[in-house]
């Protein structure tokens, strides 16, 4: 589900990084939702297991499955107490281990920017989905700044240190996603946006979270002494501190649901 210059293993650093903001706008998409209870479910590119410990929280399913191609994660994800009862499976959102008709809700959260082909990721979802079951996805609006490290990466490029791009970035925009899900024959589509916020600390607290990020870490390493205190005084610029010395600002994701009529029972 990613390329190859982007890599998911630690999934400590990874809940630090980008847990935190996937649940932040999970919570918002969950009311969006709003999924029946005692729902089977599966969450592709689950990663570390953040989002699948909302639904088991906030949603009373009857089952959950998460899917990732990245072992490091899914064995973080093994040790939230809230999910030993998970089913939990290395693979790839264009092939799921599944078989068709099993889950009554099929959700990617945050993924769908980086599988190769998302067409056939939202294929396989709707495959493994019964009859009118739901299937569903939210994204960072990689393309219109929405992305909750886009400031970053954008002054890390013009100093030439340029961080890795996912595969699929078109794929998170709203009409894009639409025209996905309609053309994998769904009904009843629906998108919208949802802007979320977070604050950190201080400085230091969001400049050691980003130093864990799969798609930047790498590259700030690498970077020389002059370069990184030119980086924190631009990004410090751009997010200044209230009177206690904490930042805040948003990010925003856009977000679609469908209902598979396409399969007869």
């Amino acid at each position: 589900m990613s390329d190859l210059t982007i890599r998911f293993e630690d999934g400590r650093a990874y809940e630090r990084y980008m847990g935190v903001w996937s649940q932040l706008v999970g919570e918002k998409f969950l009311d969006w939702l709003a999924p029946p209870p005692d729902s089977r479910w599966i969450d592709v590119g689950c990663g570390n297991g953040a989002f699948t410990e909302m639904i088991v929280d906030r949603c009373a399913p009857a089952f959950v499955a998460g899917v990732d191609p990245a072992e490091g994660q899914l064995a973080f994800a093994r040790t939230r107490p809230a999910l030993r009862a998970a089913d939990f499976r290395q693979g790839d959102a264009m092939a799921l281990p599944f078989a068709d008709g099993t889950f009554d809700v099929a959700v990617m959260p945050l993924v769908i920017f980086f599988v190769p082909d998302p067409s056939k990721g939202v294929s396989e979802m709707t495959r493994v989905v019964r009859r009118e079951g739901i299937v569903t996805a939210y994204a960072w609006d990689m393309l219109g700044g929405g992305f909750p490290y886009h400031l970053l990466q954008a002054e890390m490029r013009e100093l030439g240190f340029a961080p890795p791009k996912p595969p699929s970035p078109d794929a998170s925009r709203e009409e894009v996603l639409r025209d996905l899900w309609i053309a994998a024959g769904l009904t009843s589509v629906e998108t919208r946006q949802i802007a979320v916020q977070r604050t950190f600390a201080d400085f230091d607290d969001y400049w050691t979270t980003v130093l864990g990020g799969p798609s930047v870490g790498g590259k700030l390493a690498a970077m020389g002494r002059e370069e990184t205190a030119q980086l924190k005084t631009r990004m410090r610029a751009h997010f200044p501190a209230d009177a206690a010395g904490r930042i805040t600002y948003s990010a925003r994701a856009n977000v679609v649901k469908g209902i598979n009529a396409s399969r007869a029972e």
